[in-house]
């Protein structure tokens, strides 16, 4: 049978989707599920892990059904991932000793703190590019293998393993006979040395998290593992192409030169872009990252974290009722042409790039007796583009590369309103994708390239909708300017917050 498709599991923050992909690099079928999310308290966030299981085994069923195929005509299964949430199971029973705790959950913003104090921030970043923030995932299992029930007892037996939703993923989907991962996601866990490409024996015992418990890594592009009868009965598919999500996305817009970067606007917003073979040196507010491994090499970034974007429209949505779907969105966006002083601060789990205040919390500001809800959705929609700009502000100030287009994906780019303001913005195009799924896409072409299905990215071909500049430029930075101003105003309230707490979430 001709194996004429790959299939690629995207499971992010909101759901798993799976796609089905042609050899001219064309989705074919496609299915989705939402999961639920969990907030036991105030800046805690959980995901059942076996909920996103069965949801990815669905969704792989589903699109392979919607597209008229057959198990075997599968080249390879690919995954990409949600980063930075952590999972920990028993080996033996299968099963999660806790929730997924997700990339937004603020629960230890004490135990990092603490690090930060007694002056370690330094040794972390130099060893794994990364801040000390609860965003990462090394603080996340410490936190399990304190608080989860007998998860200390099943440590001591041997039966613990730990992984972002990668390693659970295809640990589940191979039946338990591959715990690996991929350079990218290790590199956001604060436990994997970005220079040696090698777990951190310091950082494990920083954190407390045995390196028994880790996956091993592989490069992205690597056949990691086969499924098993669970999925397809009989017919088994290679897994490759395992990688991070924005790290996909950067290699599904084919930023594969230094300089290029991308905006992939999800439930947070990851601006990524391409260091080239090295890692480049990280200034205050970003973050060093692993773009990709192929054939055992890495390629390196530069990334600036937004923690809250596509959600922000979605909390508006579901939490305020202020919209029920994206048609009136659009209508109250027209009611409202310009912001009228509103500004929202989306500061929902902290601020990310480039303040780095986990501590800080929402705000609304600007508004008067006239305010309504077209102002505050606008008020929403750009405060996604005003984060980016900063981000990419950032990027330019470190790297010394000036940007030339920015290339956006993800739900929110499809808004057009969002994409010509960011434009505007940043005074330069921004190359909106053809599709939005370019996290699937770029881990469908890492694994695709892995197993030979493709020879080279010259193969596919990728369309882009250019937004060019078209504000005026006072009126762009008089915007600018209010933001800056509201995002002032929240980070002072933070720090005065700051100064009543003792951190008393740290670690035991």
């Amino acid at each position: 049978m001709d194996k004429n498709y790959m299939l690629a599991v995207d499971q992010s923050t909101s759901g798993t989707k799976a796609l089905v992909v042609d050899r001219s690099g064309t989705i074919v079928a496609r299915s989705f599920l939402e999961h639920r999310q969990i907030y036991p308290q105030a800046g805690w966030v959980e995901h059942d892990p076996l909920e996103i299981y069965e949801n990815a085994l669905k969704t792989v069923r589903q699109a392979t059904k919607a597209a008229g195929i057959e198990p075997g005509e599968l080249a390879a299964l690919t995954v990409t991932n949600q980063r930075e949430t952590a999972v920990l199971w028993d080996r033996v029973t299968g099963l999660p000793v806790y929730n997924a705790i997700v990339w937004q959950c603020q629960r230890t913003a004490g135990a990092c703190a603490e690090f930060k104090q007694a002056g370690l921030e330094e040794i972390v970043r130099e060893r794994t590019g990364l801040l000390l923030d609860p965003y990462f995932s090394a603080a996340k299992w410490r936190w399990m293998l304190d608080h989860a029930d007998g998860a200390r007892s099943s440590l001591e037996k041997g039966r613990l393993l730990a992984g972002t939703v990668d390693s659970w993923l295809v640990w589940k989907l191979t039946d338990g006979r591959a715990h690996v991962t991929d350079y990218t996601n290790a590199s956001r866990t604060s436990l994997f040395n970005i220079h040696a490409l090698e777990w951190d024996e310091d950082m494990c015992g920083l954190f407390g998290v045995p390196a028994s418990l880790l996956p091993s890594v592989r490069s992205s592009d690597e056949i990691v593992g086969w499924t098993t009868e669970s999925l397809f009965g009989d017919v088994s598919v290679p897994i490759a192409g395992v990688i991070g999500d924005s790290q996909a996305a950067l290699f599904g817009h084919f930023c594969l030169e230094p300089g290029m970067a991308k905006a992939t606007f999800g439930t947070g917003t990851s601006v990524l872009m391409n260091a080239g073979d090295r890692p480049a040196p990280a200034g205050k507010g970003l973050v060093q990252a692993i773009a990709w491994g192929r054939g055992g090499k890495a390629t390196y970034a530069l990334e600036a974290i937004i923690r809250s974007s596509g959600d922000t429209v979605k909390w508006a949505r579901d939490q305020l009722g202020l919209f029920s779907d994206m048609d009136e969105m659009e209508r109250l966006l027209a009611e409202a042409p310009t912001n009228e002083g509103v500004y929202l601060v989306p500061a929902f789990v902290g601020l990310g790039a480039p303040y780095w205040q986990p501590d800080a919390r929402a705000a609304l500001t600007g508004m008067s007796r006239g305010t309504g809800r077209p102002h505050i959705v606008r008020a929403a929609i750009e405060s996604m583009a005003y984060q980016v700009r900063d981000a990419v502000e950032l990027l330019e100030a470190q790297s010394g590369i000036p940007l030339k287009e920015l290339r956006a994906d993800g739900g929110a780019a499809s808004n057009a309103v969002l994409m010509q303001f960011q434009a505007d913005q940043l005074e330069r195009p921004v190359a909106k994708s053809g599709t939005a799924e370019l996290s699937a896409l770029g881990s469908a072409y890492l694994g695709g390239l892995g197993v030979g299905f493709w020879a080279s990215v010259e193969e596919l071909v990728r369309e882009y909708l250019r937004y060019e500049p078209a504000a005026e430029r006072e009126e762009a930075e008089r915007n600018y300017a209010g933001w800056k101003r509201a995002v002032a105003s929240v980070i002072g309230l933070a720090s005065a917050g700051q100064e009543g707490t003792d951190h008393k979430e740290g670690y035991r």
